[in-house]
């Protein structure tokens, strides 16, 4: 079961599709593989970067069903969703089938302190004993959750175990967060998003690892190895061979084609289709990928 000790890299994983749409069961497991082997200490899947959106109630079960058989690694499942019956159903599901926890991001409706917290206080007493995710993320969702409102439902949650921090910018909530916590307030595992962009600073400021989606997870596994090492300037260095890469990828609308582009051809997933909606590659972004991909190679192998 997720706890508040969970650090490391939570693969965000993607979902992959066939190229006519349909879910391609088989890349399921070769990507679990995949993530498994450069490094990921846990999963998560049904993220809004893995289309959970527009995938079928039966399909996000098969999804996580698949996953849990697959590996061994705690595996958080998203069950964001507008009502609190899907929310409780798919989390029910996700643990019978050997999720370690479900991560909920706040409904876009949320506009004050007491909203946020009221919802919160729900979602705490729906799920009852399985061990949850906050998803921060107000990019996306444009639902602005200050770190006080955060330490209230850690304080009154105690099945709230971890934050999905994705605020941008973001590294004075970490360091206010875990202020609290050193002030005698519940410690809770704090994992970063977008796409490791500013992972050598948030573990700095007190992360306990990643929960994004970077087609080389290695790379944060990396700067999480080399942080706790000690290795700073190595840290870096690493960092900034892949940091080209991390930038294109993190085009808003455009990111998880790019993802997926990247993933398909590292042999994670058979195909880099999108389901529909979703955009397309084009010949010169393609071009653009491969040249980037060739010049961190080459910034890699000058590292050792």
């Amino acid at each position: 079961m997720l706890d508040e000790t969970a650090s490391g890299v939570f693969t965000i994983a993607c979902t992959p599709f066939l190229p006519d749409g349909t879910l391609d069961e088989g890349s399921i497991d070769r990507m679990v593989d995949f993530y498994v082997e450069k490094g990921a200490t846990g999963l998560t899947i049904l993220g809004m970067m893995g289309e959970a959106g527009k995938l079928t109630a039966e399909e996000s079960v098969t999804v996580v069903r698949r996953v849990c058989a697959r590996t061994d690694l705690p595996v958080v499942v998203g069950v964001s969703a507008p009502g609190f019956a899907a929310i409780t159903a798919l989390a029910r599901e996700a643990m019978e089938a050997g999720a370690a926890g479900v991560m909920v991001a706040p409904p876009g409706s949320l506009r004050t302190d007491d909203q946020i917290l009221g919802y919160y206080r729900t979602v705490a007493e729906m799920l009852g004993d399985i061990p949850w995710v906050l998803q921060d993320f107000p990019l996306v969702t444009n639902v602005q959750i200050a770190p006080k409102v955060i330490d209230r439902i850690v304080a009154e949650c105690p099945r709230c175990v971890m934050l999905k921090h994705e605020d941008w910018p973001g590294l004075e909530k970490i360091s206010a967060l875990r202020r609290t916590s050193a002030a005698g307030g519940r410690r809770i595992s704090i994992l970063t998003g977008n796409g490791g962009l500013f992972l050598p600073e948030e573990m700095a400021r007190g992360a306990d690892g990643a929960m994004t989606g970077f087609a080389y997870p290695e790379m944060m596994a990396a700067i999480v190895r080399l942080w706790h090492a000690g290795e700073t300037e190595r840290m870096h260095a690493t960092f900034a061979a892949y940091l080209p890469l991390v930038r294109y990828e993190s085009q808003p609308g455009l990111g998880l084609a790019i993802r997926k582009h990247t993933l398909a051809k590292r042999g994670a997933i058979a195909h880099p289709a999108l389901r529909k909606p979703g955009p397309a590659l084009s010949q010169e972004t393609v071009a653009e990928i491969e040249a980037l991909i060739a010049r961190q190679e080459a910034r890699l192998a000058e590292l050792g």
